[in-house]
């Protein structure tokens, strides 16, 4: 009779766990309060590629959310990633084929910066980084945006704007293709 209660009671805990773990699944990546988004643009034959969260603003002002000054991993949930097929100039700055953490530093103007150590979110490591580039910001005319958005626009042969825009603040940086 012992054993039988072990059993049932085992029998109930296996699918209290195994219904827990559904759950944890189904609030994955796919319900996170900042959806993930990806981007991608070949400028000539170099494909830029980039992967981000991205947050809204609901409510809130955007120094609160990327606060002045201080690295902000570009986006919510991991870092955001950029991949260049081929080598690049970045803001006018050479960089080499290969995938990188985005991170920037909010403010009068932006700091982009390219940073080798790709970690979730917030494991800034400024020893890693590749390139800091500054970049003016432009809150004037523009639409806005209420979740934090990555986009490519300026497009020619060899060149592309890299933007980055969130409420009414926009600012962009200029990719090269050698």
């Amino acid at each position: 009779m012992k054993a039988l209660l072990k059993l049932g009671a085992l029998a109930v805990f296996a699918v209290l766990l195994s219904s827990e773990l559904t759950f944890a699944q189904e609030r994955g990546k796919g319900n996170r309060p900042s959806p993930n988004a990806s981007v991608s643009q070949d400028i000539g034959s170099t494909t830029v590629s980039i992967t981000y969260g991205r947050p809204g603003l609901k409510g809130r002002s955007l120094a609160s959310l990327a606060k002045p000054d201080q690295v902000w991993r570009t986006g919510a949930n991991e870092s955001t990633v950029i991949t260049f097929s081929d080598d690049v100039m970045f803001g006018g700055k050479e960089v080499k084929a290969g995938t990188y953490s985005l991170y920037t530093i909010p403010g009068e103007n932006w700091t982009f910066i390219l940073n080798n150590k790709l970690s979730w979110g917030t494991q800034y490591d400024k020893s890693e980084d590749v390139l800091r580039v500054p970049a003016a910001v432009t809150t004037e005319g523009a639409s806005s945006f209420e979740r934090f958005t990555i986009y490519f626009d300026t497009l020619s042969d060899t060149k592309a704007h890299l933007n980055l825009q969130w409420g009414k603040t926009m600012t962009a940086i200029p990719i090269t293709t050698k």
